[in-house]
């Protein structure tokens, strides 16, 4: 199911969409749904939204960790402090997070990156064509066009 361009083809006959998700390959499903999958992510992981969740997750164990000095040995309660909540803050940020989102990250960025190269390939070879239609010397440019209009008004009196 080949989806028609929205903007047309490039001259190495590359298709341009106006949307990254239009980009996604459509040789299978399994491409497909992991591709589509990576964008949403690289979308989601790359938002303030997100930031803000990793960085509560970071202050989880913050107590932990200041507990182990002198000063704030006693300050928090023995459930924030245990190991427990330590490993499994590790085990997220560290395991999950890093092994995991880096990959799928990866691959949402190239789909992003396939798309984004195909737009401006279109808008390099549009500029190309305004300028060249612009060029009085170049055959079909403004000369033509204006010889065209002048005759047409001509015509009309």
């Amino acid at each position: 199911m080949t989806r028609r361009p929205t903007h047309g083809w490039t001259h190495h006959g590359h298709e341009v969409h106006g949307k990254t998700l239009d980009h996604l390959p459509d040789d299978t499903a399994y491409a497909r749904f992991n591709k589509k999958v990576a964008v949403r992510v690289t979308k989601m992981v790359g938002s303030m939204t997100c930031a803000w969740v990793f960085c509560v997750l970071a202050l989880c164990s913050l107590p932990a960790v200041l507990s182990g000095f002198s000063v704030f040995h006693a300050t928090f309660p023995n459930w924030l402090v245990k190991t427990s909540v330590i490993a499994l803050v590790a085990w997220i940020a560290q395991t999950f997070l890093q092994l995991v989102l880096l990959s799928v990250i990866m691959v949402g960025q190239d789909v992003q990156s396939q798309a984004s190269d195909a737009r401006a390939a279109k808008t390099f070879e549009d500029t190309e064509e305004v300028l060249n239609r612009l060029d009085l010397k170049t055959a079909g440019g403004i000369a033509d066009l204006r010889a065209d209009l002048l005759a047409a008004i001509h015509a009309n009196k």
